[in-house]
């Protein structure tokens, strides 16, 4: 390997790892900020949280590797052009296809690289962050009761203390709603004051209580809506006991998350997809055999129009001929009602099933769209390289000011196009192999048109140059 491609390499991995790191971290903030809610205050091991973040961040690379691309090679050939490195490089007789060849063959390995990441690594990563976020959000908070507020963190009962001594579990004002009959607030508990204690295996909690009264309402009684009657007892001291608790985090078998088709592969995809399938076509061939069989009577009706616009209708059943005209009033109503109400049947079954139908295709696009993500992040790598290199070298500014901005803009641009193709793919809009490369399809061009620019050292964004363009523009309009 020449020295040339060794220092281009150097320039170009440097700002890659900086800005994919970077791009990784926040991503994580954001999925942190998001589901902030689901992880305070439930007690979680600090290695059950490093965990879930260290899976969360392997969910976030689609998105994280594409915009490191694009901003450190335009930072790379911003440098280049701003240090002077570049001209220097094309004065020694080396074109600009010549530089960018050893990044080229960079952003190919890590194309093919994020292609085996999004196809083996990926599925396995989403299968133990998403097992892992749900048995997360499934846990119940610790034990925090804090004062003046109803705390219902324990099944069946709301507690409210007004006053509480950290120091000796001291509590005061005490208020305890039993609603394990779950009959309302019929079964109160109130005390002056008592203490507070949790057993060392952190599964009961112990109420010693003092001064109080016990209050239950009287509902077995006839009429006792309008009278109302309750019982009270006083006491002097009572405890009571609150087993069960359980705040551990439980953990939920990963092979129910399996037949997601986040957790697949390709090979997965396409058999789980072709099964769904086939299931489809299998229930609408049965639905239309149920309603052939169902309205057979009615296919062997003939209605005959005669001159004088009277309707003979008659039905061919048992070689046996029956004129309609000669039918009583009444059977010609029960007659009319049954088909109503057949009619109506046949329409709520239609109905049904087209919605089911319609789940079942939707969730077939989503396989598909799944199938074609494998290959978009790879081909979203190589395509965000050759807009942000010949990009570079013509802003020929380095560092983090312009070029953060300008990656900014286009991979928003890029993230926007994604997300309307896939929202469309999913209703069935845009059919998913259009509208998962219909980013790649829209930036293709771009890239091409930049690296020709990048290459002929066309001055596409001089300010002289665009100056010269509109003031002869002008002079032809005046002299017109």
């Amino acid at each position: 390997m020449k020295k040339l491609d060794q220092f281009i390499l150097k320039s170009y991995l440097g700002p890659l790892v900086l800005t994919f790191f970077i791009s990784l971290f926040i991503l994580v903030m954001q999925f942190l900020w998001k589901y902030v809610d689901d992880l305070v205050g439930k007690g979680l091991e600090w290695y059950v949280i490093a965990k879930l973040l260290y899976y969360a961040s392997s969910t976030f690379v689609p998105l994280a590797l594409p915009l490191a691309i694009l901003l450190s090679s335009l930072m790379t050939f911003g440098n280049f052009g701003e240090n002077y490195e570049l001209v220097a490089m094309k004065a020694s007789g080396i074109s600009l296809r010549r530089i960018m060849m050893p990044l080229i063959i960079l952003s190919i390995i890590i194309s093919f690289t994020a292609f085996i990441f999004s196809n083996n690594i990926l599925p396995i990563a989403n299968l133990k962050f998403h097992s892992l976020l749900y048995d997360v959000r499934q846990q119940k908070l610790t034990l925090n009761i804090k004062e003046g507020i109803f705390y219902n963190g324990i099944d069946g009962f709301t507690i409210r203390i007004k006053e509480k001594d950290q120091d000796k579990n001291i509590i005061k004002d005490v208020m305890i709603y039993n609603h394990a009959d779950r009959m309302g607030n019929i079964k109160l508990t109130t005390a002056e004051w008592g203490q507070m204690e949790l057993t060392p295996d952190k599964s009961t909690l112990i109420f010693h209580l003092f001064d109080g009264y016990n209050y239950e309402d009287i509902v077995n009684q006839k009429g006792y809506k309008q009278n109302r009657p309750f019982q009270r007892s006083k006491f002097k001291e009572q405890t009571r006991r609150f087993s069960g608790l359980d705040f551990s985090l439980n953990r939920t078998d990963e092979q129910l998350f399996r037949n997601n088709y986040q957790m697949m592969n390709l090979q997965q995809i396409s058999s789980y997809r072709d099964s769904l399938n086939k299931e489809l076509i299998l229930r609408k061939n049965n639905l239309n055999k149920s309603i052939r069989n169902r309205f057979v009577f009615y296919e062997k009706a003939d209605t005959t129009y005669f001159a004088n616009n009277t309707i003979k209708a008659t039905i061919l059943e048992s070689d046996t001929v029956y004129n309609i005209t000669k039918v009583s009033r009444d059977t010609k109503q029960k007659a009319i009602g049954f088909a109503l109400q057949s009619a109506r049947s046949a329409k709520n079954n239609l109905e049904f099933n087209r919605i089911d139908f319609e789940k079942r295709a939707e969730r077939i696009r989503k396989h598909d769209i799944e199938w074609h993500r494998k290959f978009t992040l790879s081909i979203a790598c190589f395509i965000l390289f050759f807009i942000g290199a010949p990009l570079g070298a013509i802003i020929r500014k380095g560092g983090l000011g312009m070029p953060v901005v300008v990656s900014i803009v286009f991979f928003v641009i890029y993230h926007i196009i994604s997300i309307t193709g896939e929202k469309y793919a999913r209703a069935g809009v845009l059919a998913p192999e259009v509208a998962m490369w219909l980013a790649s399809g829209i930036l293709l061009p771009l890239g091409i048109f930049l690296t020709y620019k990048a290459t002929t050292d066309a001055p596409l964004l001089d300010a002289e140059s665009w100056g010269k363009f509109f003031k002869q523009f002008n002079f032809k309009k005046k002299k017109q």
